[in-house]
């Protein structure tokens, strides 16, 4: 199913998220989006990181920064270079404006990765309830785009999140933990990360802040991301050691 040129509305957009689905185009100067429901889904179980002595020796020392939409656009701008078959970009201008109304609405998130002042990695998805839908990374540098998602999965746990979807197998996520599913089974998954939420509003802040997870209250991104800082701080640790125990623990 295609829809006509011009910005997605962000209502009709968290829809499709909210339902399974979401878009993709043919090329960046393609005018049109195609909705896509894939048969088989990849997701990335918040349990189930798999962290290497390599990621976890990167982690430790201190790379890169890490930070939670300081650069949305940037990383989004980086991002429409990639596609996940290797060949020309799916982001087209259609979908790089509808996303940045997203994130200005609180519904896209980006992870950044810094190295001596400059943007050498990162991801960006979107959040509402408990889920959470990545939808492209990138690295200009090794193992960048690797601890990117490793700061987005702690990151989520604290956040309350019960759902990472990657929707699309690759071999790089699967190094990472990622596993397929079929799409009956991520809808699901779906349902029940949603189900808790009273009115299902599909625009609020990112993650359904107010909505409860669990007995609690699922977070927004940026502030899951705040509170894994601030128990980095108090547990004396450097933020990367902090993040490598936490993964540790689980992997």
């Amino acid at each position: 199913m295609h829809a006509p040129a011009g910005l997605i509305e962000p209502e009709l957009l968290m829809l499709a998220y909210r339902s399974g689905i979401f878009p993709m185009a043919d090329s960046r100067e393609d005018t049109e989006v195609f909705w896509v429901e894939p048969r088989r889904r990849a997701i990335l179980p918040l349990d189930g990181f798999h962290l290497s002595r390599s990621l976890a020796k990167v982690l430790r020392r201190g790379t890169f920064e890490v930070t939670c939409n300081r650069a949305f656009a940037e990383v989004l701008q980086a991002c429409a270079g990639l596609r996940r078959d290797g060949g020309g970009t799916w982001i087209s201008a259609q979908i790089e404006a509808s996303y940045k109304r997203l994130h200005e609405l609180g519904c896209a998130h980006s992870v950044e990765c810094w190295q001596d002042g400059k943007l050498v990695g990162g991801l960006y998805g979107v959040g509402f309830d408990r889920v959470f839908c990545g939808e492209s990374m990138f690295s200009r540098v090794p193992d960048a785009s690797k601890v990117a998602l490793a700061w987005l999965v702690v990151a989520l746990r604290r956040s309350g999140v019960t759902l990472l979807d990657c929707q699309f197998m690759t071999p790089h996520l699967a190094t990472m933990g990622a596993v397929e599913i079929t799409q009956a089974r991520y809808l699901k998954l779906l349902k029940a990360a949603q189900s808790y939420s009273g009115d299902g509003e599909a625009l609020g802040d990112g993650l359904g802040a107010g909505a409860g997870a669990g007995d609690g209250a699922a977070l927004a991104l940026s502030e899951g991301f705040g509170a894994l800082l601030a128990e980095a701080e108090a547990s004396s640790s450097s933020p990367g050691n902090f993040i490598a125990q936490s993964l540790t623990q689980t992997s």
